[in-house]
């Protein structure tokens, strides 16, 4: 578990004495477990949140295929979603 995820499960929900307040999910984002509450996401929240760098596209696996998602996008987490980052393209020949 990233240093970010970390984190953000001890804000959200875990106590000193180990009991959670509310309900987490887990999603994969390049292949490392990010534990959150279910819920809307505006798309540089959630990479801030498993610590992908804002610069970074993110594309979501829908289906067995890549799904590009929009840095101005929101996105809903019910658990299990997985996202790829990486270096956005660069559109110049």
């Amino acid at each position: 578990m990233n240093t970010a995820t970390a984190e953000n499960r001890a804000e959200h929900g875990h106590h000193p004495d180990g009991h959670e307040h509310c309900p987490t999910v887990t999603i994969h984002v390049n292949n490392e477990e990010v534990f959150l509450h279910p819920g809307r996401y505006a798309v540089a929240t959630l990479k801030k949140l498993a610590g992908v760098p804002l610069a970074d596209d993110l594309d979501e696996l829908v289906e067995c295929q890549l799904k590009p998602v929009p840095d101005d996008a929101t996105v809903h987490i019910r658990g299990c979603e997985i996202f790829v980052s990486h270096i956005k393209d660069g559109g110049s020949s």
